[in-house]
């Protein structure tokens, strides 16, 4: 790993254990269920820090426009200064929008792990469902059109069926809508 020489991109010291991923992911998925039970949409995020198994902030999706991982992102933002959030890992169920990736950008969160992807998401909803209208612009896409390292992970394997399978106990009612 080769060192950097800007104070907001330092080092990472390491990179997340199979382990600690699927931790992470349990974490999310439940904050994603507690969020379903109050009647919201179904997405969760978890950002942990440079350790990869504190949670320091947890967040579930509000609304259309007030996404977990934005939420978080935003939030880490106001808490934590850019250098440490390098070392952090934002970790949510769904691949991010390209609104909460961008904030996590801007954030300066070094690392995104992700359990299922964008396009599952799009089957699963639907084709104009009007409570998720899917942008198709994967998130490893727009990191490469920024400036920094961001570190992706994701989906991960296992855990894909898992999020679509509870996340449709709110999808598949509004479906079967149209």
């Amino acid at each position: 790993m080769a060192t950097s020489k800007h104070p907001l991109f330092p080092d990472r010291p390491s990179e997340p254990t199979a382990d600690q991923i699927s931790t992470a992911l349990s974490a999310c998925l439940a904050t994603q269920e507690r969020g379903q039970a109050q009647g919201k949409r179904p997405f969760g995020a978890v950002l942990l820090g440079p350790d990869h198994t504190t949670v320091l902030l947890t967040h579930f999706s509000i609304s259309h426009v007030e996404h977990a991982e934005a939420s978080i992102a935003r939030l880490s933002a106001l808490h934590f200064c850019q250098d440490y959030l390098w070392q952090c890992t934002l970790v949510s169920t769904w691949e991010p929008c390209a609104m909460c990736a961008g904030t996590m950008y801007w954030a300066n969160i070094g690392r995104l792990v992700y359990a299922a992807s964008e396009e599952t998401l799009a089957k699963l909803t639907g084709k104009g469902n009007e409570e998720n209208m899917t942008l198709a612009l994967p998130c490893r896409e727009l990191f490469a059109r920024g400036q920094k390292d961001i570190k992706v992970v994701g989906p991960v394997e296992g855990w894909e069926e898992k999020v679509a399978t509870q996340s449709d106990k709110y999808w598949g009612p509004l479906r079967g809508k149209k």
